[in-house]
């Protein structure tokens, strides 16, 4: 029996192991067999609009890798930083997962929830969960993993053409989705309760009524949630495709867990700003919040009372029952315009909005928009996110048989006040708990000078590093680009820093550009890695399952700019120096030196013959021959030492000079050619003026130039073709969507109500045939009761005249 106990577990053990231990084999991540076997690109390469990312890190010690051939995933446990600080080795062979169902779409991206338990599969319009556990297969040596759809009634692959646009894990939930569809619904799923029916649907209504700009403000394009910061954590940031960011707040998960410290301190926020304000509005909103914290967090006021020494705390399911969330936006720019509409949008961008990313550095919240012209926006929240309600807007609630809510769903509209405009000498202040969305900062606006492409735009997708969150990824059809932010308005405040102003540095990290216009990126997946030792390191997969990995450097990328002008050398004197060519030393160039003359008394008066003469001769003799005889000397060394030198120089000089001649020739040879093509080319010219005088003769030559006016409209008409039309098929396609679930559900509502109805009819006409039954008996009683007594009347009347 015990045997049996050991074989079971020695059984389950090899089922749980990522590889056989017999077999593994390190070797560089780029040569991985993984990579190395493919013969072709992926059948569905090109298939998808936008860009694709099969690849996915669980954070510590496992990258995974969706095969495109064999449907399956790759598990390849990996080693960062062994046996070198800067390799990446990965262990062969690789383990093999396989979908105990296999998806019935094409998969574009995956992505792993934070405790590494689950995995996103995720198509066009289609999505599914894969549990990372499961069984040993029979046939070969894989796991088979449990693999459900998720939202079926909703994403359907092929019958539906609601498109699923992003689909993000929330960053305080194991279990919970967020997914962004092109009929305009948020919706949060719970995977450990209901994978069809959204737990949560947020429905969104960006455009007022009467102040309707265009169809891209109606057509979502991206979402991120919040980090964590304040009411940043409950926060949803959402991307229409006019560039347009709007919020919802608070957006919490049923069951999401959150720090102690962090609820508490918003909480203290919203009793400290909100209820001592006196401006009404500020009371009334703030009143909300702590309403909403209280019931969401029902432990929250006995504990900060008690001041209870807690970690986490979880959240429950809560809706106020006579308020919906405000659609908050868009949220403007601070300027010193007055144009509202400006302040809105901005500058003018190419192109649509693409991708959005949301990133917390230290103190600032940074938003960066993507658009299809190939430009980064980077914006700050320049004030602080803050819930905000429409009061008489009920929400739509599903309960269970005791009244917990199980599910919500309420149309979040975006009111008249929720246009955030702020002048740069209006304090901040004023507008705390009053409604309003938090206003941006332009921190900086970056062309990645992207190869020209087609009407659609190029697609770019944005990662950060997980080392530095300065540093921006973006994905894109040339390649990847290194974007570094330097200035943070908040943080650099807090750290001294005197940046202000330095605008992002973007450096190339891989270019897949071959010319001036480009295809579509070869890339099919990317994922930047980093350790706890301070290497990062970017891998990336392309179509033809080639793996390249590099690494990035980190610690000098935020080094303040400082130029040393005290020691900077004399370019004059360097320039100087380069002109003497060193063939000849500078000593002997520069002559004999100056000898000075003894001091002696006149010469003249000196005899020749005598001693004074003979020792004034042999001085100067012996000057001379110091000085001038071995300068001489020195001058025929050098001239026969650099003999060799000058003639290998002059003969270097000939072959150059026997080259120009040469080329010389060969330039008169061409020059009849080049006269006569220039003889061609004036008569040339000389007919396209003839053309040109005859056209300028023809009738509606003499058109106008096109007004300021009719400029404007032309590009708008430009604008609506290239943008907007497609927004509006997205937005019919989804009504068309919507209309045929109501149909469906008005149907089965009419056949039920039908049976229903029959069903009534046929218990009424029982219960009147039935009282029908009672009343005539009824009456036949009374109608023999008033005979009985019609006739004691007539025999009493008939006694008395007898009597009579």
């Amino acid at each position: 029996m015990r045997f049996n106990l050991d074989f079971e577990e020695k059984k389950a053990d090899q089922v749980r192991s990522s590889t056989p231990k017999n077999e593994v084999e390190w070797v560089p991540l780029k040569d991985h067999p993984v990579f190395a076997s493919a013969t072709g690109p992926n059948h569905d390469s090109n298939s998808g609009p936008g860009p694709r990312n099969l690849l996915a890190w669980d954070r510590a010690s496992r990258l995974y890798f969706w095969d495109s051939h064999q449907l399956c995933l790759q598990r390849i446990p990996i080693r960062l930083g062994e046996p070198e600080p800067t390799s990446v080795l990965a262990a062969s062979p690789s383990k093999v997962l396989r979908p105990d169902v296999e998806p019935g779409f094409v998969v574009h991206k995956i992505s792993i929830n934070r405790n590494g338990s689950a995995l996103l599969l995720v198509g066009s319009d289609a999505l599914c969960v894969m549990y990372l556990y499961g069984r040993a297969s029979s046939k070969d040596d894989s796991v088979i993993c449990r693999t459900v759809c998720v939202g079926s009634q909703v994403y359907s692959n092929g019958s539906s053409v609601i498109r699923v646009l992003q689909v993000l894990w929330h960053p305080y939930s194991e279990t919970h989705l967020g997914i962004l569809s092109s009929d305009s619904v948020f919706r949060l799923f719970d995977l450990s309760s209901n994978i069809i029916q959204p737990e949560q649907e947020y429905y969104l209504q960006p455009a007022e009524p009467g102040r309707h700009r265009n169809a891209t403000s109606i057509c979502p394009v991206d979402f991120s949630f919040g980090g964590d910061h304040l009411w940043d954590r409950f926060s949803v940031f959402i991307l229409f495709s006019d560039g347009s960011i709007y919020t919802l707040c608070p957006v919490v998960p049923f069951g999401s867990v959150y720090k102690w410290e962090s609820v508490v301190e918003i909480y203290t926020d919203a009793h400290t700003f909100g209820l001592k304000s006196a401006n009404p509005a500020t009371v009334s909103n703030s009143n909300l919040a702590i309403c909403w914290l209280e019931a969401t967090f029902p432990n929250l006021t006995h504990q900060v009372s008690e001041e209870a020494n807690l970690s986490t705390i979880r959240a429950r399911p809560y809706a106020l029952f006579d308020a919906s969330l405000s659609l908050q936006g868009p949220l403007g720019k601070v300027c010193q315009e007055v144009d509202e509409d400006l302040a809105i949008r901005g500058a003018e961008f190419e192109g649509r909005a693409v991708s959005f990313l949301y990133i917390i550095i230290s103190k600032d919240s940074v938003l960066v928009t993507a658009w299809s012209g190939g430009q980064l926006q980077l914006d700050a929240l320049a004030d602080e996110i803050q819930p905000v309600w429409n009061v008489g807007s009920p929400p739509r609630l599903r309960v269970d048989f005791r009244d917990h809510i199980l599910g919500l769903a309420m149309i979040c509209e975006s009111g008249p006040g929720n246009r955030s405009t702020v002048k740069l000498d209006q304090p901040l202040d004023n507008a705390v708990w009053l409604g309003q969305p938090p206003p941006l900062l332009r921190l900086a606006i970056v062309d990645l000078a992207l190869p020209t492409k087609a009407e659609s735009g190029s697609s770019i997708t944005m990662f950060v590093d997980p080392l530095m969150p300065e540093r921006i990824y973006s994905l894109h059809d040339g390649g990847i680009d290194s974007v570094v932010l330097h200035f943070l308005p908040f943080t650099s405040q807090i750290s001294g820093k005197n940046e202000a102003g330095r605008t992002p540095s973007v450096h190339p990290v891989l270019s897949t550009c071959q010319g001036e216009t480009s295809s579509p990126s070869p890339l099919c997946g990317f994922v930047s890695l980093s350790d706890s030792f301070g290497y990062s390191w970017i891998v990336g997969v392309t179509i033809l399952r080639e793996c390249f990995v590099l690494e990035m450097k980190t610690w000098n990328l935020l080094l303040p700019l400082h130029v040393d002008m005290e020691n900077k050398p004399d370019q004059s004197e360097e320039l100087k120096e380069t002109e003497i060519p060193d063939i000849i030393s500078k000593e002997l160039l520069s002559g004999p030196k100056m000898v000075l003359m003894p001091q002696t008394s006149n010469l003249r008066s000196v005899a020749a013959d005598s001693i004074e003469g003979r020792s004034t001769l042999h001085q100067y003799f012996k000057l001379f021959h110091e000085n001038y005889v071995e300068y001489a000397h020195k001058v025929y060394f050098e001239l026969k030492y650099h003999g060799p030198h000058l003639k290998r120089l002059i003969d270097d000089q000939h072959a150059r000079l026997g080259d120009a001649q040469d080329k010389i020739f060969k330039v008169e040879e061409k020059q009849p050619n080049l006269e006569d093509r220039i003889v061609r080319a004036i008569q040339q010219h000389s007919f396209l003026e003839e053309r040109l005088k005859c056209l300028r003769n023809l009738p509606g030559a003499h058109k106008k130039p096109l007004s300021r006016a009719e400029r404007e409209f032309k590009s708008e008409l430009d604008q609506f073709r290239g943008v907007e039309l497609d927004a509006l098929c997205s937005s019919i396609s989804a009504l068309t969507a919507r209309l045929r679930r109501h149909t469906k559900s008005l149907k089965g509502n009419a056949s039920d109500q039908q049976k229903l109805i029959a069903g009534r009819k046929k218990y009424i006409q029982d219960t009147q045939v039935s009282h029908l039954k009672s009343s005539l008996e009824k009456l036949s009683l009374v109608n023999g009761e008033n005979s009985e007594k019609v006739k004691l009347v007539e025999s009493a009347l008939k006694g008395r005249e007898s009597s009579r």
